[in-house]
């Protein structure tokens, strides 16, 4: 079963919105290399526009583990199609989130705040000062305003929203929700509702989280009354003794409440299973919203892509931008990019001409589609992918006895063992680290080995004699990136880049032959 925001969080001092997505051995669309090189952090932080700390952490955990499952997907993307034909809806979501964003704070303070002491002033968002009674109060109103603006909302068309609004408003047969509508009983059962009461006895000691009691101040009250009555009565003026001694309700009740009701209660609250998927509920309506915001504020065309049901991996993209360096450009280049029945794609190009970043925009958008968002492109058709990975060159540690070469290789078996033909792979070089007839060899090897697999393989290589053999093989496209006027275009086209301006590179950060040699000669 899928792990909650909130199970996420339970042995964490504080809410978090990025907890480590990789803590548990989940076996899932991504491994956390490419969750790395893709860049997911970047990612989340273009498209992140979720209003509250849960629908952030959200967003967080579908971009770390994007879903696989094809119907899951459509009926997030029918969800975003209901809000955008039913305003009325949508802002009426967007109040439920807003209200949320403003009181939300107050559960977390309550099940992971720091009780600093009856007198003492809190200086940080995480303490709790006083007994804790105003900071229940606010909490238990959050959670109960959530479900009562949810349980007002109209039925739904779409089943994604149906599901969340449900999970919400079911939250009101849960035993959480019984105890934070009050009045909430302590015997030596433990914590009973009043559901749970039967009889009379054993007497129980009922919890209002307040520390005015009407019954107990009129008890205390009438006892005091008593007690002066004939202490008065043998010592004159010792009426004023006893006024001192009514100071001492307040950190005794208020204490009483703290450890033996607020407390254990937060305890059974921040291990509710219900309030953890009524909380994800409402994480799931911000990610909804902020998918929506993400596109009306991108400054490029998105759409929701056209989720094909295929045997193997396909991808058809027009117009496809960066999310992440598209939003900061109002001038970026989008390109077409098309692998159908075609499993093998061959990039090539000189360095800084935009290979790379071509390929971080295909995975990129892949995994934004597979969490139900919008894409930059101006119309895309694609298939689910059961994995993406992007392997990306890394460097031998001490301990590798085998050497860069080997390093590389034993990351592309693992890829190689792990993929289906409805796998991504993007390569970036490949065979580095040993003489060119043998990077020759082991390349193609490789490459054969991927296209019989039948997923969809781009590799991206300065090799452009390994593309001619693939090319002549009938078993890959070439693809080049442009450079017009001794300068990248950024566009990709079809063709085999045999230029690495590697010169134009060295001049650009003034390490040419020219510059060594003016070095050089200026040393002297």
């Amino acid at each position: 079963m899928k792990e909650t925001i909130l199970q996420m969080w339970v042995d964490l001092p504080w809410p978090a919105v990025k907890s480590n997505p990789f803590s548990s051995k989940e076996n899932g669309v991504l491994d956390e290399s490419a969750f790395n090189v893709i860049e997911v952090d970047k990612v989340f932080d273009a498209v992140n526009h979720a209003a509250t700390t849960v629908g952030q952490a959200t967003l967080y955990q579908s971009l770390s583990h994007p879903s696989a499952d094809l119907h899951e997907i459509k009926a997030k993307q029918q969800a975003l199609e209901e809000l955008r034909n039913n305003p009325e809806l949508k802002l009426a979501l967007e109040h439920i989130v807003d209200n949320a964003c403003a009181g939300e704070k107050s559960l977390y303070l309550l099940l992971f705040g720091k009780f600093i002491g009856s007198f003492s002033t809190a200086r940080d968002s995480d303490e709790i000062e006083g007994y804790g009674y105003l900071q229940y109060k606010r909490a238990v109103a959050f959670v109960l305003n959530l479900v009562a603006q949810t349980q007002a909302l109209p039925t739904p068309q779409s089943s994604y929203l149906n599901e969340v609004f449900n999970t919400i408003k079911t939250f009101t047969q849960s035993r959480a929700y019984s105890l934070m509508e009050e009045p909430v009983y302590f015997t030596e059962k433990g914590i009973q509702t009043k559901k749970d009461r039967v009889g009379l006895f054993p007497v129980p000691v009922i919890f209002r989280p307040r520390i005015f009691k009407p019954l107990l101040l009129t008890l205390i009250f009438i006892v005091l009354c008593v007690v002066l009555y004939f202490v008065a009565a043998v010592i004159p003026g010792s009426v004023a003794f006893f006024f001192p001694f009514l100071l001492v309700y307040f950190p005794i009740v208020g204490g009483y409440d703290r450890d033996n009701c607020i407390i254990p209660l937060r305890k059974e609250f921040k291990h509710s299973a219900e309030l953890a998927k009524t909380l994800d509920a409402l994480g799931q309506l911000d990610e909804l919203l902020a998918f929506m915001k993400f596109a009306d504020n991108f400054g490029h065309a998105t759409v929701l892509p056209t989720l094909l049901d295929a045997d193997h991996h396909r991808i058809n993209l027009v117009g496809a931008k960066n999310p992440i360096l598209a939003k900061q450009n109002s001038a970026y280049v989008g390109n077409d990019f098309s692998l159908e029945d075609e499993k093998l794609v061959l990039v090539t190009g000189p360095n800084s001409g935009g290979k790379t970043a071509f390929c971080k925009t295909l995975t990129q958008i892949q995994l934004l589609a597979q969490i139900g968002c919008y894409i930059p492109a101006t119309s895309a058709a694609l298939t689910v992918a059961d994995k993406i990975f992007y392997q990306a060159p890394e460097i031998s540690h001490l301990n590798d006895s085998e050497g860069r070469f080997g390093t590389e290789l034993k990351r592309t078996k693992a890829i190689f063992l792990a993929t289906t033909a409805k796998s991504l792979v993007v390569l970036d070089e490949l065979s580095e680290g040993t003489t060119f007839e043998e990077r020759m060899e082991s390349s193609s090897n490789v490459l054969n080995g991927f296209y019989r697999k039948g997923n969809s393989t781009v590799l991206i290589t300065h090799n452009h004699q390994l593309v001619d053999d693939i090319v002549k093989a009938g078993i890959g496209l070439a693809k080049q990136v442009e450079f017009a006027n001794d300068a990248p275009t950024f566009h990709l086209i079809p063709g085999i880049s045999r230029v690495s301006h590697a010169d134009r590179v060295a001049k650009k950060i003034g390490f040419s032959k020219e510059d060594i040699d003016n070095y050089l000669n200026e040393a002297k």
